[in-house]
């Protein structure tokens, strides 16, 4: 603990010795200078020049490390800090466009997790070997994952994005998750259509799709830096579908529609058991005073035939607890999503989520109230499954370099086998610090305990608790 503070001290130290100074001391007027900067006995000295575009690009560089890298590409979320409570990317460019440019990013992450879980379902054996079993876990670090991101600026206001995985605890090879065009100034050069684009963005392509907020604030894969905490939640809405989106973004509204194929992976086989996925949102976000932000949007998504829907199944990259409520059969790979809840909604899903966002000063609260109903093809009825999670954190010191948070999150609803009410209740308890904007570290206590799940099902008494530390890089 000693040496943990002692870093720490040594490092603000450090800052503050190489940090440049506020403001400068008024020159003293009594010392006869004059308007013109000179005095009776010398001439005034010549203004400076003014700096070079070079100039100004090498001492944005040098102070890239305080400040996060030189941003190069139109309308795009920083990936270190100053993407933190970003949600759809603003009408504001960011960056003056400056022709053709290429630019590359990456995310890592990797945890040290030390867990225990245990239950109290029956045995179940099957060629003697007991089902309900748990795998044995304890203390130590989980594979690390990272994206890889190629972005394109193609001309004023039109961007690609290609994201890769390039490890992820389920796919432990390279594969693509998403690749889109982002297109937020007019393509051609008449009046209606420019006037058009200032309040409209449009996005086409193979993309993580825009249904509630929680998704904007999730770890993904490699890419954790805007997560407070180490985990998502229980009922973790993710996916990437092939469609296209339409914003309207006016000073405090946004709306958005879009269609999409309601699928993760895009295919034409099939096509009377397909069909295709309408998603939702409207909002509001305005900075009410200069620290107080406000923010409510409520989103639907719905899809009324589909072979294979993945809206709670679509992170493939895999959850952040490792093996926990496993059994000793288990894989790292087979079974990524430990800890949180697939309701199996496959092939009809009609899904809501509200979500309320206040920031005070340094002090955030995230809510999420969240209903989904749905049925697979072998059900002769829909069911619904519920949760509600409320985020409360507080980031504070110089420029909000650091945080701590906690989290309470409650899902559950109608299973399919099972006859009652079943789920799990989370609690998550969390601290970090950005060390840079573009480096976080990341410690979290997590508690969750399964209810309603009956003798026969490993869940049944089922418990996890633990530490988990997290380091993520994000540029």
């Amino acid at each position: 603990m000693r040496t943990t503070f002692r870093l720490a001290s040594t490092f603000s130290a450090l800052l503050m010795l190489t940090a440049p100074l506020s403001a400068q001391q008024a020159p003293d007027d009594s010392k006869g200078v004059g308007a013109s900067g000179g005095t009776p006995d010398k001439p005034a000295a010549a203004a400076p020049a003014e700096k070079t575009e070079e100039e100004k690009a090498a001492e944005a560089a040098k102070k890239s490390w305080v400040e996060g890298r030189p941003m190069t590409i139109q309308y795009l979320r920083a990936a270190d800090k100053r993407g933190l409570n970003v949600f759809e990317t603003t009408k504001a460019p960011g960056v003056e466009f400056k022709g053709f440019k290429l630019d590359f990013g990456a995310a890592f992450t990797s945890q040290v997790q030390n867990l225990s879980h245990r239950n109290t379902a029956a045995p179940n054996v099957v060629n003697g070997v007991n089902a309900n079993q748990l795998a044995d876990i304890g203390f130590g670090f989980n594979n690390s994952t990272a994206n890889a991101v190629l972005h394109a600026q193609l001309a004023p206001g039109i961007r690609v994005q290609l994201t890769s995985y390039l490890s992820a605890r389920h796919h432990n090879e390279t594969w693509v998750k998403d690749g889109y065009i982002q297109i937020d100034q007019s393509p051609i050069d008449w009046a209606p259509a420019k006037m058009l684009f200032e309040i409209v963005t449009v996005k086409v392509g193979h993309m993580e799709i825009n249904y509630g907020d929680a998704h904007f604030r999730r770890s993904d894969n490699g890419n954790a830096i805007y997560n407070p905490f180490v985990g998502n939640y229980i009922l973790d809405a993710f996916t990437t579908e092939i469609g296209g989106e339409g914003y309207l973004k006016l000073k405090n509204i946004i709306a958005m529609a879009s269609v999409t194929a309601g699928e993760l992976r895009g295919t034409v086989t099939t096509p009377g058991k397909r069909g295709p996925s309408v998603i939702g949102k409207l909002g509001f976000d305005r900075q009410m005073q200069p620290n107080l932000r406000v923010r409510l949007t409520g989103s639907l998504y719905k899809t009324d035939k589909n072979l294979s829907n993945t809206l709670y199944s679509g992170d493939r990259a895999g959850s952040r607890y490792y093996w926990v409520l496993e059994n000793t059969a288990a894989t790292e790979s087979a079974n990524y999503t430990s800890g949180a809840i697939n309701p199996g909604f496959r092939n009809k899903i009609t899904a809501y989520q509200l979500n309320p966002f206040v920031k005070f000063h340094g002090l955030e609260v995230f809510g999420v109230l969240e209903q989904a109903k749905g049925m697979a093809s072998t059900e002769a009825a829909e069911r619904t499954f519920r949760q509600h999670a409320v985020d409360v954190v507080y980031r504070f010191y110089q420029d909000e370099k650091l945080f701590v948070g906690a989290r309470y999150n409650k899902a559950g609803g109608d299973l399919i086998g099972i006859a009652e009410k079943a789920g799990a209740k989370r609690v998550q308890l969390a601290a970090g610090w950005f060390i840079t904007p573009a480096l976080l570290a990341k410690a979290e206590y997590v508690k969750q305990t399964y209810y309603g799940y009956p003798p026969s099902n490993i869940r049944n008494g089922g418990k996890f608790n633990g530490l988990m530390l997290e380091g993520v890089v994000g540029f």
